[in-house]
């Protein structure tokens, strides 16, 4: 028996643990690096758990990081709060829901200082009654209707511009099985000024006692039959699609009223609409408009859109067909187009390093799971993020690995959707992220810094990535860095904490560029 084939502390098959780390078992079965509970705390934040992952299902995930939550809240409440607040307002997150979560549970379950905190920062997180809503709601369940609590909802409130929550009532007005009346009702504020005063009456009792523009325009727009007279009222009064009536959304004039003053979020979520209704047609006005919205840089900053809104956007009007619904619709080139350039332009500021880059996107089965509750997988993201690397480095070799290697003909030229059709549906195999330094040592190509992408579920392989890092740099004489992109929000890396020459990234917004150059310079 040859017990040196068995052990060996430099290439340890990655189902043992590496000897002597503070490895632990993933949940495939491999053995990585646990998170530090923060960074835990940042991709429960940025990345959501409603869709869970290829070995966890959405409850226990969401569990798992709400544990992890509770128990940081016990101990660093306060900051925990900062945490939050920093991550919603800075628009890293796709969606507001896990930082709406974690704010509820920082007012319900922390200490009196950190309830205080978290209705501080309610209006900071919860910037639309959508969002108030849901707080209302998740609070409901795990707290009674307290003083601080009332008092928190009802500077939420008075903190607004009358004009603001005019819009707010018009526009969200129920949602979770809470309205506005139903939190004025329970909060009682004083109001801020007498047109807050008059504003809260008709809320809550339905009558109008001062001069509301919106409102008295919303009124007239229930009662009218007539899709030009309906454009009108919209026009005049800037009001939004929730206040039109629904035998009315099929209409091309009012689609094109609404477009006139419709944020660009809205304008995005809504353009397999307009394309279905008419409003959207090759060579129309309207996609001239959402052409040369999506164009400008400044509209898409002011609107803090997110990158992978764009990314999800993109994916699903080119498929003319919906994700939880049956509707279809012929899309637009050009607008498929220009959803394409707003996504790189989202990074339009990131500078180039000069360094040699490989990049390893995990095409292995796990990596098929549909992330932010959409039709977009883990891997289609990660391919879309190796692009950006790729449009904006001048040396870039792109991989893709599962159990064994795989070919990604990606290039800088290449359409956004063109370069997702080779991660689309292709995910199979086991998962082995030793591959990509094992590939550059095979290859013999000088690499600098290795970025993987990856849900860091490998287990696959006879070497661990970090003994194939070392070995990467012992055989090539070249410091190589490894950055590890995590695309799910589990509590796992296979970035080793203790090698300052790799780097856990929580993340795929205009940021992460940023971070990673930061790392490498």
């Amino acid at each position: 028996m040859k017990y040196a084939q068995l052990f060996n502390p430099f290439q340890t098959p990655q189902s043992m643990p590496i000897p002597g780390s503070a490895q632990v078992p993933n949940s495939a079965g491999g053995f990585v690096w646990t998170l530090d509970r923060w960074a835990v705390l940042d991709r429960f934040l940025i990345l959501g758990t409603e869709s869970g992952t290829y070995y966890v299902d959405a409850p226990m995930l969401t569990h798992e990081n709400a544990a992890n939550l509770v128990a940081l809240i016990a101990d660093h409440g306060e900051k925990v709060v900062l945490r939050i607040c920093e991550v919603s307002h800075s628009g890293r997150a796709p969606k507001n829901e896990p930082a709406i979560f974690a704010l509820a549970l920082c007012a319900s379950l922390g200490s009196e200082a950190t309830r205080a905190a978290a209705l501080q920062g309610l209006p900071i997180v919860c910037r639309t009654g959508t969002h108030l809503f849901q707080f209302a709601e998740i609070c409901d369940g795990l707290r009674g209707w307290g003083r601080g609590l009332r008092r928190g909802i009802a500077n939420w409130y008075n903190s607004k511009a009358v004009e603001e929550l005019e819009y707010q009532a018009i526009k969200y007005k129920q949602r979770d099985g809470w309205s506005h009346g139903d939190l004025l009702r329970l909060a009682h504020p004083v109001p801020a000024s007498e047109a807050h005063k008059a504003l809260y009456k008709w809320i809550v009792d339905g009558v109008q006692v001062g001069e509301f523009p919106r409102i008295e325009a919303m009124r007239r727009l229930q009662k009218t039959t007539s899709g030009k007279a309906a454009a009108e009222l919209i026009r005049a009064a800037r009001l939004p699609r929730e206040a039109v009536p629904t035998e009315l959304l099929n209409e091309v004039e009012v689609w094109e009223a609404l477009l006139e003053s419709m944020p660009m979020t809205a304008m995005v979520r809504n353009m397999a609409t307009m394309t279905r209704v008419g409003l959207l047609c090759p060579g129309s006005e309207g996609v001239r408009t959402v052409v040369a919205r999506l164009q400008s840089a400044e509209r898409l900053a002011k609107a803090r859109i997110h990158p992978m809104q764009l990314l999800i956007a993109q994916r699903t009007y080119a498929l003319g067909r919906g994700f939880r619904s049956s509707v279809t619709w012929t899309p637009v080139a050009k607008v498929i187009d220009a959803l394409d350039t707003a996504f790189y332009d989202a990074f339009a500021n990131v500078q180039p390093t000069g360094k040699r880059f490989l990049l390893g996107v995990d095409v292995s089965g796990s990596m098929g799971t549909p992330v932010f509750g959409s039709s977009v997988t883990a891997c289609e993201i990660a391919t879309a993020m190796a692009m950006v690397t790729m449009a904006t480095e001048e040396n870039v070799t792109p991989m893709a690995f599962a159990d064994s290697f795989r070919t990604l003909p990606i290039s800088r030229r290449m359409r956004l959707d063109d370069a997702l059709m080779h991660t689309r549906n292709q995910n199979f195999g086991r998962t082995d992220c030793a591959l990509p330094m094992l590939y550059a040592l095979e290859r013999k190509l000088a690499v600098d810094v290795f970025v993987v992408y990856t849900d860091n579920e490998t287990w696959f392989g006879k070497i661990h990535p970090a003994q194939a890092l070392a070995k990467y740099r012992q055989e090539t004489g070249i410091n190589a860095k490894l950055i590890v992109v995590g695309a799910t929000a589990n509590q796992f890396s296979i970035a080793d904490p203790n090698d300052a020459g790799m780097l856990d990234v929580v993340g795929f917004d205009a940021s992460v560029p940023a971070v990673m150059r930061q790392f490498l310079t």
